[in-house]
């Protein structure tokens, strides 16, 4: 027989990937060029050439089974040392290699992390709005996600109600910064004091309470804005990073989990996620996508696209009329709908080939979200889309 919490989880299809397929069979009878596709958060630039470069050399010049054969189930020692290293660098930390375990993507580290640290009845807190797919993240491991209103003035955090929330059943928080859907970016401040109150209810409690950072788009940060790295302000901290936008690697599932060493049981986090592999499948990640990453830590693509298409968006929405807080990073915008019900107002932006996600799916009511990971000439043609859009249905 089969198990009904999945079948039941079929009527609950992402409402990203259902915009995704609309958009494209739209493509296919009006040309894909002609449909705004702001639906999914699909890098838009190149690769770095130094990694197309580094794979090639590798094809050519290694031992076929260093390339293809298993890595160790933790990762390969030395690329995980380079890991290490470069988080050090970057960020003043104090890493080992034995503090990183190799993972296929973000999603792939956010479910072993989750597995360290919550077990079935324990509560995992998040904030509004958040990455949807942390609902079945958490809810699949046995612990339950609880969501933190949204604070929309500025989309940081909501605190009267973050403490209000972290009760003794809290096990883990989980954060997303810089953020998806509404590119915010935590602040110094905002983790800080999102620092003391979790220090301050461990010590009320008696037990430990860990910051999870889900940070795939660490690297994608605009000019002038203030980007902490979490794990440099709390001990219990996992740091949970993929490659997939900074290298344009999407489709290579490649990340990995930091384990802050200072952490409760800093040296065991690696080799737990080695034994929770054995059970979720998210084992041995590619051997040869480890090696090339390795070689390129500190490169990315060339990300400045983003932030030239969130200027021009941001300049024309905000005249037509929309109200949204600028963007601090990543390729997301949420403003705010023109009425209440944001899927009504995403439905309606669809007769005019705009594919907008509304904000319900992201735990807010009456916004919706822009992923403008697209041409910078479509971006451009969309602009008269949205004012026929804004015209024509509100009289603005």
């Amino acid at each position: 027989m089969i198990v009904q919490k999945y079948k039941d989880m079929l009527q609950g299809k992402s409402v990203i990937r259902q915009l995704s397929e609309f958009a494209t069979a739209r493509g296919k009878e009006i040309g894909y060029e002609n449909v705004f596709d702001y639906s999914l958060g699909n890098p838009s630039v190149p690769t770095p050439q130094a990694f197309t470069d580094t794979m090639i050399r590798m094809l050519q010049e290694k031992d076929p089974m260093e390339l293809h054969g298993y890595s160790q189930s933790l990762g390969i020692p030395s690329v995980r040392d380079k890991v290490a290293d470069s988080l050090n660098k970057r960020f003043g930390m104090n890493y080992t290699g034995n503090h990183i375990f190799m993972t296929t993507g973000a999603a792939g580290a956010i479910a072993h992390a989750l597995r360290c640290v919550a077990q079935p009845g324990d509560e995992v807190l998040t904030f509004a709005p958040y990455f949807p797919e942390y609902a079945p993240y958490v809810n699949l491991t046995g612990s339950v996600l609880k969501v933190v209103p949204a604070d929309t003035e500025n989309f940081q955090i909501n605190f009267e109600a973050f403490d209000e929330m972290l009760t003794e059943k809290v096990a883990a928080v989980l954060i997303n910064t810089p953020n998806n859907p509404s590119g915010m970016v935590y602040s110094t401040d905002t983790i800080k004091k999102l620092a003391q109150i979790m220090e301050q209810k461990q010590k009320q409690y008696g037990h430990d309470i860990f910051l999870i950072s889900d940070e795939p788009y660490r690297e994608i940060v605009f000019a002038g804005v203030d980007t902490p790295y979490p794990s440099k302000f709390y001990d219990n901290s996992l740091s949970c990073y993929s490659f997939s936008k900074s290298l344009s690697l999407p489709g290579e599932r490649i990340g990995y989990v930091a384990a802050n060493p200072k952490c409760t049981d800093a040296d065991l986090i690696s080799v737990m996620c080695s034994q929770i592999s054995r059970g979720t499948g998210h084992n041995c990640p590619p051997s040869i996508i480890q090696l090339a990453v390795a070689q390129v830590l500190e490169l990315t693509s060339d990300l400045s696209v983003y932030e030239k298409n969130m200027n021009i968006l941001y300049k024309e929405l905000t005249a037509l009329g929309f109200e949204c807080v600028r963007p601090g990073g990543t390729f997301y915008m949420f403003p705010k709908a023109l009425e209440e019900d944001a899927a009504a107002f995403c439905e309606k932006a669809k007769k005019y080939d705009l594919i907008l996600v509304p904000s319900d799916t992201f735990g807010v009511k009456g916004y919706f979200r822009i992923a403008y990971c697209i041409d910078t000439e479509k971006v451009e043609r969309s602009l008269e889309a949205f004012r026929k859009f804004v015209r024509e249905m509100y009289h603005l």
